[in-house]
């Protein structure tokens, strides 16, 4: 089999660099825009540069500019060339890709606060893990793989679907390695390079990311202080005809915010005369702090619209991440083709995560109540840190989900970042949530999802970064979850 490697035309460079208009000297500001295109990953890695001269007429720059950011990428690792073949992305050899390295956890020293994720009591844990032991090993006698998911997690999945009002059958569950592996499945098999995605700004960063990897192009609708503007959504549904729409009406990421009932209709039914199909990620539905928990999005939907609506949940949010047990709703027919796709990269999850998440689903009734309290303890605690320690900062309390969605009255959550890194706090600005480039600079996601003590510790920290000063530049690994 011939192995085809990527490329980047000169015109799909060109959409993702800045204006160098103006720009001295042009050509190193070209090699860092590249670079830094290539280290958050909207360039692939060893992918094929376009000819100078292509790149060239697409920016309207001389060519000696391209020929000379090319050779200052080729300094600094960015580049390699072959004799007759091309330019070709890379890494520095010291520079693993974002990525990767993002997701890593932080070091000893450094409280984490880019990742919304809690974590799982040990005695839960150990508890679970002698129920599932007599399961597990009957399930040692076979096999071990099922690309839809063990028949008696789908069920479980179903039923619980069926108790929130939304009738399902196991047939209409694929279990998968979280929500994030759910979309990208969805991704592949629905859509092709090119199409239109509606997105919500902001959103979800890895979810963002999953869409630009697949070479989509994103219709960005605004997501407020105040919530969706539904004439903004019927809008884009009725102009741009998106193919799919990726949505998080559950406690949004990053904001914290529901959707009300009369928007979700509105919602389906514009979606449905765009003949768009919609992605619900109800990752965070479980949170629900200070509401009732919310009936599922696809429960508003009239028979005709509910086929084409996806339902994405995980257990991510709401136990642990470590499972990675992620799961989809959709019709049968649907499930059983993205069940086809997962086979050539995914032959099925892990049989031990998939048991311990079906007693974790079981218990939950009993598990979930003292999870919610812990959430609202530790977001009151960081609530009252923040009102402390910067009286100036503004942020609504979110009725459930993991974090507050904080403004800080200024464009310096970047800048803040890196200074926090420097006094122990890993901590992401607004920006990397944005579906469009160079928008809230003025933002913070602070997860509440660790010990009250350890969020009061780190307000201190951030407290000292901001009377530290500017913070020098570099390049650094990001995390976020």
């Amino acid at each position: 089999m011939s192995h085809v490697e990527p490329s980047v035309s000169g015109r799909q460079l060109a959409a993702l660099l800045p204006d160098l208009t103006g720009l001295r000297p042009a050509y190193r500001h070209l090699s860092e825009a590249i670079s830094a295109l290539v280290l958050d990953g909207r360039v692939a890695l060893h992918a094929r540069l376009p000819a100078e001269r292509e790149l060239a007429a697409a920016l309207g720059v001389s060519r000696p500019t391209v020929t000379s950011a090319y050779d200052l990428l080729r300094t600094h690792g960015y580049a390699r060339s072959r004799q007759g073949s091309g330019t070709w992305t890379a890494l520095p050899k010291e520079t693993a890709p974002r990525r990767v390295t993002r997701a890593l956890p932080a070091p000893d020293t450094a409280i984490d606060l880019a990742r919304a994720a809690p974590g799982l009591p040990h005695q839960v844990l150990d508890d679970a893990l002698a129920a599932v032991a007599p399961a597990l090993a009957r399930h040692s006698r076979t096999p071990g793989y099922d690309p839809f998911g063990l028949p008696e997690l789908r069920a479980t999945i179903a039923e619980r679907y069926t108790r929130r009002g939304l009738p399902t059958r196991p047939e209409q569950i694929l279990v998968t390695s979280g929500a994030q592996h759910a979309l990208t499945l969805v991704l592949g098999l629905l859509a092709a390079p090119g199409d239109r995605v509606m997105v919500e700004n902001p959103s979800y960063p890895n979810a963002l990311d999953a869409i630009r990897r697949a070479h989509l192009r994103t219709v960005a609708v605004p997501v407020s202080d105040d919530g969706w503007d539904v004439e903004i959504i019927e809008s884009a549904l009725r102009q741009a005809v998106p193919h799919l729409a990726f949505l998080i009406p559950e406690f949004h990421n990053p904001t914290g915010l529901l959707m009300p009932d009369e928007a979700r209709g509105r919602v389906l039914s514009a979606a449905h005369r765009a003949g768009t199909w919609l992605v619900v990620d109800e990752t965070l539905a479980d949170l629900a702090l200070d509401v009732p928990a919310p009936a599922p999005f696809a429960c508003r939907a009239a028979p005709d619209e509910a086929s084409r609506v996806i339902t994405v949940g995980s257990m991510s949010k709401s136990h642990w991440g470590g499972l990675r047990i992620g799961w989809l709703r959709a019709s049968a027919q649907l499930v059983t083709e993205l069940a086809a796709q997962r086979i050539a990269t995914d032959l099925g999850g892990s049989v031990l995560d998939q048991l311990l998440a079906q007693v974790l689903l079981d218990r939950a009734a009993a598990l979930l109540p003292a999870q919610l309290e812990r959430l609202r303890a530790r977001r009151a605690a960081l609530a009252e840190a923040l009102t402390e320690h910067f009286p100036r900062w503004t942020w609504r309390l979110p009725p459930g989900g993991l974090a507050l969605w904080v403004d800080l009255g200024e464009p310096v959550a970047a800048e803040l970042a890196e200074r926090a890194l420097a006094f122990g706090v890993r901590i992401e600005g607004g920006g990397l949530f944005a579906a469009d480039p160079g928008v809230f600079g003025n933002r913070l996601r602070i997860p509440y999802t660790l010990p009250a003590e350890v969020l009061r510790e780190a307000v201190q920290r951030m407290t000292s970064a901001v009377a530290a000063g500017p913070a020098p530049a570099r390049r650094r690994t990001r995390w976020i979850a």
